[in-house]
């Protein structure tokens, strides 16, 4: 009779531990600028030649390249025994890492360069879908979280490999154009979602 008693108390005492836990899932919010070397994922602001400040590689077959990416900040408030994780997620362009040689910065290279940012975006954004749809508790959003993050990271440099592959660095036209479509319509359903 014991035994059970104990259990019951204990299940009385750790489930209100599990249910006052909440997440918040957010962007992070910026102010517009960019003084500094990274520039933050904004659908109206485009990237320019001019933020391509890196060293270009002489040994890279590639034109230019695009160093990008997302990541997240992970914080806990907790109030009266409640406990909120808020996780902050961006999508970054970094200015220093990123580099056109010199006479290849014509409209049509920018173009292929602000798609590899685009598809940053669209990843990330499938990383806050993900985390969105998770089951977090006390117990497991750490390395949910990171499991997460890994498997949209993977998706990322997946896609990232298949556009420039397909594309060949954005050399076939042809192939380059069947990825603006793909890429324009899935930044359209993000943006009217």
């Amino acid at each position: 009779m014991n035994k059970y008693f104990l259990i019951f108390l204990l299940f009385l005492f750790s489930s209100p531990a599990y249910a006052q836990f909440t997440t918040t899932i957010q962007w992070l919010k910026i102010k517009t600028g960019n003084a500094g070397d990274t520039i933050y994922y904004d659908m109206n602001r485009k990237l320019d030649w001019t933020d391509f400040k890196g060293r270009p590689d002489a040994n890279s077959a590639a034109a230019a390249i695009t160093e990008s990416g997302f990541g997240y900040r992970m914080s806990m408030q907790s109030v009266n025994g409640k406990a909120n994780m808020i996780i902050t997620v961006f999508c970054y362009f970094n200015k220093k890492k990123s580099w056109v040689k010199a006479g290849m910065n014509t409209g049509y290279g920018l173009i292929h360069e602000q798609h590899h940012f685009d598809i940053t975006y669209i990843n990330a954004c499938l990383f806050i879908r993900k985390l969105r749809a998770a089951s977090f508790t006390r117990v497991n959003y750490a390395s949910l979280v990171d499991k997460i993050h890994d498997e949209c990271f993977a998706e990322l440099d997946k896609m990232q490999d298949d556009y420039d592959g397909q594309t060949k660095n954005g050399r076939v036209y042809r192939q380059q154009s069947i990825w603006n479509k793909k890429i324009d319509r899935r930044l359209d359903s993000l943006f009217t979602n």
